[in-house]
């Protein structure tokens, strides 16, 4: 895909989150994470989600890709888990924009200036109380993940890495499964990767860029 088709697919309005409901006769599976506004969204949280946007970084070139990182083993929550550049949104924030922006110059060390905003994907609420706000946004053309000069935080990044759009582009890379997590049966997106596990939430907003990216909404 070239730049000029993933930005007209990108700048489409965006739809509905692509996320099949997670109940079905017989299953009794609950989501990880689900599209704001539906029923399993009410049914992940109870009372008011906390705001939380993440940075959805696409990186341009010869072999594009979606940039990744992995959380070190020793944080409160999402630990070791795979995850986009982000947090809650801080009283100081002006808009879930800056707040992930702010979150991704803190963890990994992306200069905001490098980064062209190109709007939102639809928000998604996780079983662990957040609404999460994804982000757009283009990494300069042509300079590959090495060359960006990230400085990720040893405190809170293991590993810093790429999905290939090609990956992205294929319908049939990402699995629908289901486990017993938390002591309840669970449903939720998987994309493969050699290294890393990519699940739940991060999964869920993968699957609606790669939507948006296919000319799906």
């Amino acid at each position: 895909m070239d730049e000029a088709t993933l930005r007209a697919r990108l700048a489409a309005p965006p739809a509905a989150p692509h996320d099949p409901p997670a109940r079905r006769a017989g299953v009794g599976a609950e989501a990880i994470a689900a599209p704001i506004g539906g029923d399993d969204a009410r049914d992940l949280v109870a009372g008011v989600a906390t705001p939380a946007a993440v940075l959805v970084p696409l990186l341009l070139g010869a072999a594009p890709g979606v940039l990744l990182t992995k959380r070190t083993a020793h944080l409160s929550s999402h630990a070791g888990q795979v995850s986009f550049p982000g947090g809650r949104i801080d009283p100081g924030d002006a808009d879930p924009e800056a707040a992930a922006l702010r979150e991704a110059e803190e963890e990994i060390g992306l200069d905001p200036a490098r980064v062209e905003l190109l709007g939102r994907l639809g928000a998604y609420v996780t079983g662990t109380g957040f609404c999460i706000t994804p982000v757009l946004g283009l990494l300069p053309a042509g300079v590959p993940l090495d060359a960006l000069g990230l400085r990720p935080s040893a405190a809170e990044v293991e590993a810093v890495f790429e999905l290939p759009l090609s990956v992205l582009l294929d319908p049939a890379a990402p699995q629908r499964r289901r486990a017993h997590l938390r002591g309840r049966w669970r449903e939720f997106w998987v994309w493969p990767h050699p290294e890393h596990y990519i699940w739940g939430a991060t999964a869920a907003i993968l699957v609606n860029l790669a939507a948006r990216l296919r000319g799906g909404g």
